[in-house]
């Protein structure tokens, strides 16, 4: 009896960059569709950019430096060919000779702490390389984060609905246009905290899990901001009898 062949299932303990990029590319149709030609759109674009950028960064720091393990391996040969040494200037040791042989053994036991020192740097070399090229990247995400937070600085509900005489005025957007903008860009600081979490499922880099825990920090608080917008954008809707903002089917 044959057993029929059942598809892959999805991981659900590490994050899918393929989909992170479908994400924000659904996201960048939604912006464009409801603001065309808004300064948000081109933002998310960017994103979208550098998500796919990211996706390339990440599989070349999870790939390991040929070329830098190579070299530890020569060096890692090289102290064994010289402890090898070292025992045998051991076992051809002469008490009449003695001055010459403490001066090989001597030159033996440095000539291993140098070759283990430079293995110690090219095997730190390499991360320090995967590492800096990730804080690189990661300060691209913290810039995206504060851009996307300056669109929504000047979409404030109660100037949406009061003048600066505090007399009502026709708004620029209505109460769902504003929810919907709003919306994306938090839709936005959470995507940009998922696409720095990719720089460390693959490189537990201590430094690196701290710099991505800022950038999470970063764009929770600024989402925490958008929200209290949306709470009051809904009180002050149902204030001056408006249509509370809901949902809506986005292309």
């Amino acid at each position: 009896m044959t057993k029929l062949k059942t598809p892959a299932e999805p991981n659900y303990r590490r994050l899918d960059p393929a989909r992170i990029v479908d994400t924000i590319q659904l996201l960048h149709r939604r912006v464009d569709y409801r603001f065309p030609g808004s300064g948000l759109g081109k933002v998310v674009g960017e994103l979208l950019a550098v998500s796919k950028e990211t996706v390339e960064r990440t599989r070349w720091i999870q790939k390991p430096n040929l070329p830098l393990r190579f070299a530890v391996a020569a060096l890692c040969l090289l102290i064994l060919g010289v402890l090898a040494g070292l025992l045998f200037q051991i076992r051809q040791f002469r008490f009449d000779d003695f001055v010459n042989s403490v001066q090989a053994l001597d030159s033996s036991i440095g000539s291993t702490v140098f070759v283990g020192a430079g293995i110690l740097f090219l095997i730190s070399w390499e991360n320090r390389i995967k590492r800096q090229r990730a804080l690189s990247a990661l300060h691209e995400l913290r810039a995206l984060a504060h851009i996307i937070d300056m669109h929504q600085l000047t979409k404030d509900p109660e100037s949406h609905f009061r003048g600066a005489s505090g007399i009502m005025q026709k708004p620029r957007m209505s109460p769902f246009e504003l929810n919907r903008y709003l919306d994306y860009c938090s839709e936005a600081q959470s995507l940009i905290s998922k696409i720095a979490a990719l720089y460390v499922q693959g490189f537990p880099d201590p430094i690196l899990l701290d710099a991505v825990d800022d950038v999470e920090d970063l764009t929770a608080g600024f989402a925490r901001k958008i929200g209290q917008k949306l709470t009051i954008l809904e009180s002050l809707s149902r204030s001056f009898h408006s249509d509370p903002p809901g949902p809506i089917q986005d292309p």
